[in-house]
């Protein structure tokens, strides 16, 4: 039987390039591993050799999985075709996410459990102008 293989692109920024094999003065690496169908991120972090404590920020298909000291998306499964971008712990909020971003369900159960967040999450800006 033939074990099915997924892609994913994955985009290492900041000092996380370098497990991408960028060299030290790049700002970013792109890989696409190819990994076993079933994989989750514990096994692409595998994979790239990355411990999970050096990525601060880190998206799925542009879905917020993982901050810096919480990182429930470990067992997050991946797809064929995901995108995931890993940020360094050092770099800053990606300016296209300034007016928030979308988080997964593992994350935003951890972020409540830890209490932080002041503003219910069941509040939504319609207008990046609007307060709340």
């Amino acid at each position: 039987m033939k074990v099915q293989k997924i892609s994913v692109e994955v985009w290492l920024y900041g000092p996380l390039a370098r497990y991408g094999g960028a060299a030290d003065t790049s700002s970013y690496a792109l890989v696409r591993p190819s990994l076993p169908a079933g994989s989750c991120v514990r096994d692409l972090l595998a994979w790239l050799g990355m411990p999970t404590e050096e990525r601060g920020i880190t998206f799925i298909n542009g879905v917020l999985s993982a901050m810096p000291g919480l990182q429930p998306d470990l067992d997050h499964p991946l797809r064929d075709g995901d995108r995931v971008a890993f940020f360094h712990l050092r770099s800053m909020w990606p300016a296209q996410y300034r007016d928030g971003a979308a988080m997964t369900p593992a994350l935003t159960r951890a972020a409540q459990a830890e209490g932080l967040f002041h503003e219910p999450f069941a509040r939504t800006r319609r207008n990046p102008s609007e307060t709340v």
